[in-house]
């Protein structure tokens, strides 16, 4: 099992995976974690991520093309997965039916979410953990693969 997971906190994921069973499973080859930065993509001075919402309003979205460039870099082009409150609520069973893909693509959002344009192209899958708001899709990811 391959997890690439697309953020703007990529220690958080790697801190977070490589402790207790996962860390284990990892060492051992069983399943790998690679968090892409999706600031790595962001080609302007202060590697910014964020722009105003188009039409203006409160809150910023995460740019359409940093987002793209690293989905791009993920050699396997596999189901992605954006965590959102919106999605459908995650459970067992979707563990299991993910847990037999060999690649998975988690993308965290921040902000008041991602350019619209992005998601249309690459998402397969919108998801949640629950009906709440967090600050970042890391979390949900970590709870998922960890599940998985």
């Amino acid at each position: 099992m391959n997890f690439h997971v697309l953020t703007l906190c990529p220690e958080m994921i790697r801190n977070g995976m490589n402790t207790s069973i996962t860390g284990r499973a990892i060492n051992a080859g069983i399943l790998s974690v690679e968090a892409i930065n999706i600031r790595d993509y962001a080609f302007n001075k202060h590697q910014k991520v964020d722009d105003y919402t188009y039409g203006g309003g409160a809150g910023m979205l995460m740019q359409a093309e940093p987002v793209y460039l690293a989905y791009e870099a993920i050699a396997e082009k596999a189901r992605v997965f954006y965590l959102t409150p919106q999605g459908q609520v995650f459970n067992q069973q979707m563990a299991r039916d993910m847990a037999k893909e060999e690649d998975l693509v988690f993308l965290c959002g921040h902000y008041e979410g991602i350019d619209e344009r992005v998601l249309e192209e690459i998402v397969t899958d919108y998801v949640s953990i629950g009906d709440y708001v967090l600050t970042g899709g890391e979390l949900p990811a970590m709870v998922m693969m960890d599940s998985i």
